[in-house]
């Protein structure tokens, strides 16, 4: 990151006796360091300069807090927020900063961090006055004062008996359930002038890392906005997202529905025996969902294509198979089409940056043939569909032939569903769009929230080792193609969508729980996707178990565990 120093001040990093040293490579230079040396202390002396943003270390392969100490020779690497685990810390810390600025200016409020909102984080703070736009501005002066002052934050262990004292003196129950459900003695907390708190991952050395963030009044609330780790030096713009907003809205209804706000009273349901309802009533509101989609299709005379997207792990297959039954209860007769038909012959298939097939372009489907097809049953004709053969890479021909009923209508299901590109020949009078995804998650208490791509990536795990014989490495390695392939071909067009459908459920990870760890600690230390690992693994523990059991046959859920009425693994 900037230019290196060389070792002769300090007897922690020089001296003639070698029999306590490690042999520490830092970018293009070997050093010797006492075995035991704060991390933080060499960063410092070897790495700060003009990028003295790094917010953690890395020896090897693992992943290291800058409160930690050298204990093996190795790579050392400083990483920032350009790195996928560097930006968590990042926005991790921030709160943190955000969190202390709050409560230093409104001591009897409560702040809830709850979820994502395009690059930013929502959250609210209740007090008696109503927040408002001076409020946020005051706790964003506030902010800036402890980050100017880069104030050391510092990590401690603290009986679990203590933690409850703290959080019972903040008026934090949310969090007081956590520590009671949990079997840990001790707790280990970060400090920041007098501020204690908890988080499932570290945090930054000090506030003065935090060189770019604004907190803006939205919605009642507040955005959070940080750097994106691709372009780490700006803030990005903050988008309106109207449609993804009433989903939010229609969340925070089931949970009251349901009585569980946070991770900590979906346990005490699993304690009380309270499941098997609680399991009902939330896939009673899927299904009551699923219908009134229905009847937005009927009421819409002139649709006759059903167009489904949404990212890996959704549910997408088990919502069109429910909607189909819903839309037949409403007098149509469904007919799927399956995109995974369409593909070009491999030899046709567009090639990616790096000259590898690149099956996630839209160009990597016959659009011209689709469309002729979509048309033609339109207008009551019957078309021949083809049968792309993965294997062979070619398109068959194998005699089979559809014909749109009377009263019949079209469900598309795929990533490009939502790309007017991919349907450019039929009127969007004629369309009907649905966006499907694990859309939010509970959070484990007002400050620590579960990003909804790792309930997706829990699914998938899951469901690549039951039904397509990967384990989680493998799962975890791919992550990143996955999710470049979704930003480019699928959130771009989520707010195009008539519709939208959350397909979390409250309960999942309780099931999902046993079969992700079983994977997850199968991954060893040396791996490069560890770091994931040991994360989810951090937020999986704090659920309790729930039987599969309790699962009804058509769950979205079963389409990850198994058992499903749909379709066979």
């Amino acid at each position: 990151m900037s230019e290196l120093c060389c070792p002769h001040e300090s007897s922690d990093f020089y001296d003639n006796d070698f029999s306590n040293k490690l042999e520490v490579k830092i970018k293009d230079k070997i050093v010797y360091i006492s075995k035991g040396t704060n991390l933080y202390k060499i960063y410092k002396k070897y790495c700060y300069g003009k990028n003295n943003n790094a917010v953690l270390a890395k020896l090897n392969t693992k992943y290291l807090d800058l409160r930690d100490t050298l204990e093996e020779s190795g790579n050392f690497e400083v990483v920032d927020l350009s790195n996928t685990v560097g930006n968590m810390v990042y926005e991790r810390t921030l709160q943190f900063v955000l969190i202390k600025a709050t409560y230093d200016i409104f001591s009897d409020a409560q702040l809830i961090i709850e979820h994502s909102l395009g690059k930013a984080v929502y959250g609210e703070i209740c007090k008696k006055v109503p927040l408002n736009s001076t409020d946020i501005k005051k706790i964003k002066d506030r902010m800036i004062d402890i980050i100017n002052r880069d104030i050391p934050i510092n990590r401690i262990e603290v009986k679990r008996e203590k933690a409850r004292e703290i959080f019972e003196r903040y008026n934090m129950p949310g969090k007081i359930k956590i520590l009671d459900q949990s079997n840990l003695d001790w707790i280990q907390l970060y400090e920041l002038e007098g501020r204690y708190d908890y988080f499932y991952g570290p945090l930054a050395y000090s506030t003065g890392v935090l060189k770019l963030f604004d907190l803006v009044y939205y919605d009642s609330g507040f955005l959070l906005v940080y750097p994106d780790q691709k372009e780490p030096h700006i803030l990005p713009k903050i988008v309106e997202y109207k449609k993804l907003n009433k989903i939010f809205t229609e969340t925070k209804n089931w949970q009251n529905i349901l009585e569980v706000s946070d991770v900590g009273s979906l346990n005490e349901k699993v304690k009380n025996n309270e499941m098997p309802y609680m399991i009902r009533v939330a896939e009673a509101l899927h299904e009551k969902k699923i219908a009134y989609i229905a009847d937005m299709i009927s009421k819409k005379d002139s649709a006759k294509i059903v167009l489904i997207s949404g990212p890996t792990s959704s549910g997408k297959t088990t919502f069109s198979r429910r909607l189909a039954i819903q839309l037949g209860v409403n007098g149509y007769k469904p007919i799927a089409i399956s995109l995974d038909d369409y593909f070009v012959d491999r030899a046709h298939t567009p090639r990616d940056e790096n000259g590898n097939y690149n099956f996630e372009s839209i160009y990597a489907l016959d659009l011209k043939l689709f469309n002729e097809n979509l048309q033609m049953l339109m207008n009551g004709k019957e078309v021949e569909i083809p049968k792309f053969d993965f294997k062979t890479g070619q398109r068959n021909w194998t005699g089979k032939k559809i014909k749109l009923p009377k009263n019949g209508i079209i469900i598309i299901e795929g990533i490009h569903a939502l790309n007017d590109i991919l349907t450019s020949s039929i009127p969007n009078k004629n369309k009907f769009k649905i966006y499907v995804s694990a859309l939010t998650q509970l959070n484990i208490d007002n400050h620590n929230r579960i990003a909804t791509t790792d309930v997706r990536i829990i699914r998938r795990i899951v469901r690549d080792y039951i039904s397509r014989g990967y384990n989680a490495e493998d799962t975890l390695k791919m992550w990143p193609s996955i999710k470049k392939g979704e930003e480019k071909n699928i959130f771009v067009f989520q707010e195009n969508a008539d519709v939208m459908f959350n397909s979390t459920l409250v309960y999942e990870l309780c099931v999902l729980k046993k079969y992700a760890l079983k994977e997850l600690r199968k991954i060893k230390e040396t791996s490069e996707v560890y770091w994931q690992a040991e994360r989810l693994i951090n937020f999986l523990n704090f659920f309790q178990d729930v039987d599969e059991d309790l699962v009804a046959d058509n769950s979205i859920l079963r389409e990850f565990i198994g058992g499903s009425c749909f379709y066979k693994y």
